[in-house]
């Protein structure tokens, strides 16, 4: 394919041809990158030939990142969470303790009294019933 534009002369160019302090184009910058593409081992074919390499690699990159926020995230979570445990754990000892103090037989009877229960100050009494006397 050929530019038939190319050998057409515009107004532009016969301005340049009438005046030559207008520069014809503009130079590329004298870069590492430009002097790869241009002068150095790496073509533009080359380069372009690589670019799907490059963009798995940058895909690779961005899967790292994004790997790397989730864990981060998850070891924030897993922190929370334990010490959410470490504080119900202090609960539970605590309520354990109050319950063991609740139950002795004093704290009971003096629960108890507020109801006008009192407790029995002789022991129990074994009911012994014989053979024939219950029928």
């Amino acid at each position: 394919m050929s530019n038939h534009f190319k050998y057409e002369t515009t107004e532009g160019e016969a301005e340049r041809e009438v005046r030559p302090d207008i520069k014809e184009k503009a130079e590329h910058p004298k870069n590492f990158f430009t002097l790869m593409l241009t002068e150095g081992v790496i073509s533009k074919e080359a380069a372009t030939n690589m670019l799907p390499f490059i963009i798995f690699l940058a895909f690779l990159g961005m899967i790292y990142i994004g790997n790397r926020h989730f864990a981060e995230n998850n070891i924030r979570d897993i922190d929370k969470l334990s010490k959410q445990v470490k504080e119900l754990s202090w609960d539970f000892k605590t309520l354990k303790a109050d319950l063991m103090l609740k139950s002795t037989q004093t704290e009971v009877a003096k629960e108890v009294d507020t109801l006008g229960l009192k407790e029995p100050v002789e022991p129990p009494k074994k009911i012994v019933i014989t053979d024939g006397e219950f029928e």
